[in-house]
């Protein structure tokens, strides 16, 4: 199994799939493929993007639907959300694309935007807008970041393999293990 070869050929599908939900740490991989060689820096950067904007469009499509009902769900945090829902009517330039840089944000900040009924034609383009700087600047991170950890990754992909063999190893000896247990609890007691 050679873990370069798995990158280069299903790393764009893993970042564009990663990138809708979570983001950082798989956009931030995604520079340190593109700094070993493996991956296209621009190509990272706009397909992390793509996934992002479609990931928060998704969710802001969600927030106008159905985000009052959803955001009612959350009976403890309902200052925190008017607090946002007001910061969103006040400032929605810097709200739609600076809500993916906020800590606890990356899922709640699209919902919120479309609960609070922010048009269509002033979201889609400040997502995008969004998308493009978040990507650009975690997949740089990432770039940098891999003339650290690159030593670290040669070690791995060489080592790997016995790792997964012993994952293997202890995981039949768990399971032969479990087996032989179970068996013994349901062997009548004479």
């Amino acid at each position: 199994m050679d873990v370069s070869a798995l990158i280069s050929q299903y790393g764009y599908a893993a970042l564009l799939v990663g990138s809708m939900a979570e983001g950082e740490t798989i956009t931030l991989l995604g520079g340190v493929s593109a700094h070993q060689g493996l991956l296209s820096f621009p190509l990272v950067v706009l397909v992390v993007a793509l996934g992002g904007m479609i990931g928060d469009q998704v969710l802001y499509l969600l927030g106008r639907r159905y985000g009052n009902g959803i955001l009612k769900r959350f009976n403890k945090h309902q200052d925190k959300i008017a607090a946002a829902q007001k910061l969103i009517a006040r400032h929605p330039l810097l709200f739609v694309p600076g809500c993916r840089f906020m800590y606890g944000f990356r899922i709640i900040g699209p919902l919120l935007i479309g609960a609070s009924h922010v048009p269509p034609r002033v979201f889609l383009p400040l997502n995008i807008l969004g998308a493009l700087v978040w990507a650009t600047l975690f997949t740089a991170l990432g770039y940098v970041g891999g003339e650290v950890i690159a030593p670290w990754l040669h070690s791995l992909d060489q080592h790997l393999k016995h790792w997964i063999w012993l994952a293997l190893a202890v995981g039949f000896v768990a399971l032969l293990r479990y087996g032989f247990k179970r068996r013994q609890r349901k062997k009548p007691h004479s």
